[in-house]
C-alpha cells in the first residue's frame, strides 16, 4: 500500500512538470484514461493517453490550419504528391480518397487554367479542397497500398448476376446486349469486350402502363423491340430495385416484372438441361455502386457520367468507352437537364454494359 500512496502523492505534486500541468506546447489535448493500480485494485490513476501520442503527433500537427502543408512532408513526399496531382486523369484522381466527383474535376480544371501545382499550399486554391481534406488526400496518395488491399475483398461480377454463371464464361463473352426497361420504352446497348459501342437505341412501347396490362399488347411491343436486337453472347436485363413493400409503386413493379419475364421467355433459346443461360439479370444497385450513383437507398441519374464518356470518346486518345461518331451525333442532346425526355433508359443501358465489362477486369 505504501507504494501506491507514494505514487499518488508524486502525481499530485504542484509544478510545471506534473501530468496535469503540462508545459505550453502546440500538441493537442489527449484523453485522460484510468490506470489500475497493481497494489490496490480499487485504486484508479488517471493518465494521459500516451499510447497514441507518438502515432498521432505528426498527423495532428499537419492538420493544424496555421501550419504550412509543405513543411509537413519531406521533399520526396512532396514530389510524389505533386506528380500525382499534376499528371493524373480525372478517372485516376477519382481512385484517391476524397477525390471522387467534383473534386477530381476541379483539380483538372484548375491546373489547366493555372498550370501545374508547384507547392502543396497551392492545392488549397482548388474549390472544395480545404486544409483538412487536403491532408487526407495527400495521405491516400502516399499510401496507395491501402486501397489495393480493400479491393481484394471486392465481390466478383458473378455475385451480381442471376441466374448464377461461371465467371470464366462471362470473361469469354465477346459482346453483350444490355437491356433496360422503362415505363414507356425499352433501351439497349450492344457493346464488345473492348468497350466499343456497336449499337445504342431505344424504342417506344405504346401498350406499356395502359389500361388492363393486356398480355397480347405487351407481347406485340416487346417482340417488335427484340427483332431489332443484334446477336450476342449474353443478353443482360436490368433487375429493378423497387421493393414490393412500397405499395405506391406497385403498378410500376408489376409492369417491370411483366416485361422482364417476357424478355427472358422470348430471348431464351431452346437449350439442353445443364447448359449455361444466355439471358441474365444484373442488379441495378450494383451498377449504381460501381459508378457511385447511390445516395442513401436511392440511385441518382447517370446522365452526367454518360455525357462525360461521350466527350472523352471524342477528345481523348484512350477513352473509357469508344462511341462511333454517328452515335455521338445522334445522342449528344439526349441527356440535357432541360429536356423533357432525358433518355434515362439509354443512360442506364450503357452504364450497365460498361459496369459488366469493368467488373470482369477487377
Amino acid at each position: 500500500m505504501w507504494v501506491a500512496k507514494r505514487l499518488l502523492s508524486s502525481i499530485f505534486l504542484k509544478g510545471h512538470y506534473s501530468l496535469f500541468c503540462r508545459p505550453p506546447s502546440s500538441l493537442p489535448e489527449y484523453e485522460l484514461r484510468f490506470l489500475q493500480s497493481t497494489c490496490c485494485r480499487r485504486s484508479k490513476i488517471m493518465i494521459a493517453g500516451l499510447d497514441i501520442l507518438n502515432a498521432s503527433v505528426s498527423s495532428e500537427l499537419c492538420q493544424e490550419k496555421d501550419k504550412p502543408l509543405d513543411s509537413c512532408y519531406t521533399a520526396e513526399q512532396r514530389a510524389v504528391i505533386l506528380q500525382c496531382l499534376n499528371t493524373s486523369t480525372e478517372s485516376e484522381l477519382e481512385q484517391v480518397k476524397l477525390l471522387r466527383g467534383r473534386k477530381a474535376v476541379n483539380i483538372v480544371k484548375y491546373r489547366t487554367a493555372h498550370g501545374p501545382f508547384n507547392s502543396l499550399e497551392s492545392v488549397m486554391n482548388v474549390p472544395l479542397l480545404k486544409h483538412k481534406s487536403a491532408v487526407i488526400v495527400f495521405a491516400s496518395i502516399l499510401k496507395p497500398t491501402d486501397k489495393k488491399e480493400r479491393k481484394k475483398g471486392k465481390v466478383h461480377l458473378a455475385k451480381f448476376i442471376r441466374p448464377e454463371v461461371d465467371q470464366a464464361l462471362l470473361e469469354d463473352a465477346s459482346s453483350i446486349v444490355s437491356i433496360v426497361c422503362g415505363t414507356n420504352k425499352i433501351a439497349w446497348t450492344h457493346m464488345d469486350r473492348a468497350r466499343t459501342v456497336l449499337d445504342w437505341q431505344q424504342a417506344e412501347c405504346k401498350s406499356f402502363m395502359k389500361g388492363m396490362y393486356m398480355a397480347s399488347d405487351y407481347l406485340e411491343d416487346i417482340s417488335t423491340v427484340i427483332s431489332s436486337f443484334p446477336p450476342a453472347d449474353f443478353f443482360l436485363v436490368e433487375k429493378p430495385s423497387i421493393s414490393p413493400q412500397n405499395t405506391s409503386l406497385y403498378p410500376v413493379l408489376v409492369h417491370l416484372r411483366t416485361v422482364e419475364a417476357m424478355l427472358f421467355a422470348l430471348l431464351t433459346p431452346a437449350r439442353e438441361p445443364g447448359s449455361p443461360p444466355k439471358v441474365l439479370n444484373m442488379m441495378r444497385t450494383a451498377v449504381g455502386r460501381h459508378f457511385n450513383l447511390i445516395v442513401g437507398d436511392c440511385r441518382t441519374s447517370g446522365a452526367e457520367r454518360v455525357r462525360k464518356m461521350m466527350t472523352e470518346s471524342v477528345m481523348k486518345q484512350d477513352p473509357r468507352v469508344l462511341f462511333p461518331h454517328d452515335l455521338v451525333l445522334k445522342h449528344r442532346n439526349s441527356f440535357q437537364m432541360s429536356s423533357r425526355n432525358r433518355g434515362e433508359e439509354l443512360c442506364d443501358a450503357l452504364l450497365q454494359a460498361v459496369a459488366f465489362f469493368e467488373l470482369l477486369r477487377e
